[in-house]
């Protein structure tokens, strides 16, 4: 049973434009959302390195609207993260 809770949840392809504000941050900056799931998402970013652990994901350029995440992993400019609340 605890094998089948750690199975991850299927991803759907979305290939959008999405934009990432750093937590408590206003200037946002645009990415490519790859891939979607109810619990995260993989991400492109230009410059990832500036990214710090947690972010804000959105569908548009308002910081007020999107989700909370946090990095789980990064690859060059690809990074995945997990929302959270």
């Amino acid at each position: 049973m605890a094998a089948a809770s750690k199975k991850r949840e299927a991803r759907k392809s979305v290939h959008q434009a999405g934009w990432i504000t750093l937590d408590g941050g206003f200037a946002a900056r645009p990415c490519m959302v790859h891939d979607l799931s109810s619990a995260g998402a993989k991400i492109t970013v230009e410059d990832a390195s500036v990214l710090a652990g947690n972010l804000r994901l959105a569908f548009s350029r308002d910081a007020k609207t999107g989700r909370r995440c946090e990095v789980m992993w990064r690859r060059g400019k690809s990074l995945g993260v997990k929302f959270v609340r």
